[in-house]
């Protein structure tokens, strides 16, 4: 997986999705947020036939702002610290500020990684909201600014899930 990973790939449909299924099965007594599965119609048929998804989530969000956002991503390894050059950069560039150890641009973060990323979302994922719409289940929040999207989602949340415990963060 880890090499599908890195190279921009995504993981094969049927892998990906008996580990999530397994690991859904696990939690069958609770409700779930899933972040970044299912990525094909494959996939999601594969989810559909195991239960019943009732709100889809998608933020709408320009490849652009998403690449700029990636590739701008540093880490120091030993800690797991994210640094962005853009609005969180490190006091000292390309330096951890506790340790003062050198960070890594993780191999998917590289510009190249990345655009490949980006178009196998497009080309793979892109149906999927297609078929999620379809079922009338797609909620779609369009923006750049995660202080400016993420309102209108926690107010859906609420909408959507009005018992649920109010400390969303």
């Amino acid at each position: 997986m880890k090499s599908c990973i890195d190279q921009g790939q995504l993981v094969p449909d049927d892998v990906i999705s008996r580990l999530m299924l397994r690991d859904l099965r696990a939690m069958e007594q609770n409700s779930w947020l899933l972040d970044g599965f299912p990525r094909t119609v494959s996939q999601a048929e594969s989810l559909d036939d195991a239960y019943t998804v009732d709100t889809v989530i998608n933020l709408n969000v320009p490849f652009q702002t998403i690449k700029e956002r990636l590739t701008s991503r540093w880490t120091h390894l030993p800690s797991g610290r994210v640094y962005n050059t853009d609005f969180n950069p490190p006091k000292v560039p390309g330096f951890d500020d506790v340790t003062g150890e050198p960070l890594v641009q993780r191999d998917d973060d590289t510009p190249v990684t990345v655009t490949r990323r980006l178009k196998s979302y497009e080309t793979q994922t892109e149906p999927v909201l297609e078929y999620y719409r379809s079922k009338g289940v797609l909620q779609t929040f369009s923006g750049t600014e995660t202080n400016k999207i993420w309102p209108h989602v926690e107010a859906f949340l609420h909408r959507k899930l009005p018992t649920a415990n109010r400390n969303v963060a």
